[in-house]
């Protein structure tokens, strides 16, 4: 899926540009609006007063709340039906698909080098035989705040989309990247072992874990090696060869060499390599936004019983942010339609 946004002052599009949607899976319109739309107004300096989709948005109400308190003002999400606002949708449409269209050339392009790109991958890394299933796996999170795991997968040297998965963390507090690690291959090599004992397996469980990966890649350095061969190691894996890319000086680290692999930049192998590490980087930090824009949107009043959604929404527009909810005396609480006896329950948990 591909999101074309376009930016439009006094009437007249001023500019735009394409988003390439990876990994959308079987999820509705509605939904991938609503997570694009989290993702691009966490990080956009800017939010207008009102925003143009070419469809319904999962949570609307709850999503124009979100980017009036973005923007500071009233922001409409709007979806026309006619005249020269739905003109722009269509057209943008229009130019959302070439692109996607010039990437799937790119991408036929590229499958005419991967074969002497897992070659040369093979011989640097000393494999016995080209990878046909890659996995590489990456740690997202700031000091230790809505951690999540990525894991990517290439077969045949070309990105198998619905093969990636993300891992919340569940059992690592505070910041301990290696921690998070060995967490995230457990319970993906947990689930390699529990598949291999079924003979059902292909069929019953979810192929991305119930492959076995002929080469495994770790986002980091020789520390982040270690953690993953004793994993490995503790599960009955070794035998899976696995390396990491270190990103500041492009180095290669194997297991039992002292000294790091060193290829050239412009290498077939190099280039694999780096491809697929960033795109585990990519996935992984993408995901980790998405999660701490849902996290942005919580809410103290979510955890209130007798504060639904509507009274959720009508207190916010009242007051315009929880602080402001605090601070409110009794009686303006009660003015929006809050029973005393709640109004007070409210006050006293804010």
């Amino acid at each position: 899926m591909f999101v074309e946004v376009a930016y439009v002052r006094q009437g007249k599009m001023v500019g735009h540009d394409g988003h390439p949607l990876d990994g959308a899976g079987d999820a509705g319109e509605s939904e991938l609006l609503r997570s694009f739309l989290l993702q691009y107004y966490t990080s956009a300096t800017h939010v207008p007063r009102s925003v143009i989709v070419p469809g319904p948005v999962d949570d609307p109400d709850l999503m124009r709340d979100w980017l009036t308190q973005r923007r500071g003002g009233p922001v409409s999400i709007d979806v026309p039906q006619r005249g020269r606002r739905r003109a722009l949708v269509t057209q943008l449409a229009e130019t959302a698909a070439q692109e996607l269209e010039q990437l799937r050339i790119q991408a036929d392009y590229d499958r005419s080098r991967t074969e002497p790109m897992l070659a040369a991958l093979a011989e640097a890394l000393d494999l016995e035989q080209p990878p046909k299933r890659i996995e590489c796996y990456d740690i997202s999170n700031i000091q230790g705040d809505s951690a999540v795991g990525a894991m990517v997968v290439f077969e045949e040297g070309r990105p198998r989309h619905d093969h990636y998965r993300h891992f919340r963390i569940k059992y690592v507090p505070g910041p301990n990247d290696f921690a998070m690690l060995q967490e995230v291959l457990k319970r993906r090599l947990e689930r390699l072992e529990s598949s291999l004992r079924r003979e059902d397996a292909d069929a019953a469980g979810d192929r991305s874990f119930t492959s076995r990966p002929d080469l495994i890649l770790i986002d980091g350095g020789k520390g982040q090696l270690g953690a993953a061969l004793e994993v490995l190691e503790e599960a009955g894996f070794a035998d899976i060869p696995t390396f990491a890319l270190a990103k500041e000086r492009e180095e290669i680290f194997a297991p039992g060499r002292a000294e790091p692999i060193v290829q050239e930049h412009n290498s077939p192998g190099m280039f694999l390599v780096q491809r697929i590490r960033d795109e585990a980087h990519r996935f992984a930090i993408t995901h980790h936004r998405k999660v701490r824009s849902r996290k942005a949107l919580s809410s103290p009043l979510d955890s209130i019983e007798g504060i639904g959604p509507a009274r959720k929404r009508a207190l916010l527009r009242q007051f315009g942010s929880v602080q402001a909810i605090r601070e409110a005396p009794v009686e303006d609480i009660v003015a929006v339609g809050v029973p005393e006896k709640l109004a007070r329950r409210l006050k006293e948990t804010l």
